[in-house]
């Protein structure tokens, strides 16, 4: 359904070091770099995660009750993605652990970036 995702940094640095870390366990890759923008995405696929700094210029900012999902294909890559983020500057909002309020298989950890973003991994198989 979607094409793409963008999310606003105000470190491009700072943010390459976090979503490089996190979304490697998830096997995804950095597919473009910009001094302005990193794009991720499958490997052999095109890049559907963006991290840039606005276009007008002003400060990135978060938005209230906004989540990016990333899919992990088992557990141990939400546990490890989880780790990862938080190695690399990010916030905890959420261990892993299964939320069966959602389905009886979903697995997840939340975080913010180092902006403020909150990110979401989940894998929705059995263990």
């Amino acid at each position: 359904m979607f094409s793409h995702i963008t999310v606003g940094s105000n470190d491009m640095i700072r943010s390459k070091a976090f979503y490089d870390g996190m979304t490697t366990p998830l096997g995804l890759v950095r597919h473009m770099e910009f001094p302005d923008g990193i794009g991720y995405g499958r490997q052999g696929g095109r890049p559907q995660l963006w991290i840039v700094r606005p276009l007008d210029k002003n400060a990135a900012t978060v938005g209230n009750g906004i989540t990016i999902g990333l899919e992990a294909d088992t557990r141990p890559a939400v546990d490890a993605a989880y780790a990862a983020a938080i190695a690399n500057g990010g916030k905890d909002e959420g261990k892993p652990g299964l939320r069966p309020h959602y389905h009886a298989n979903y697995y997840g950890a939340y975080v913010r970036d180092p902006d403020g973003n909150k990110v979401c991994v989940v894998c929705h198989k059995p263990a």
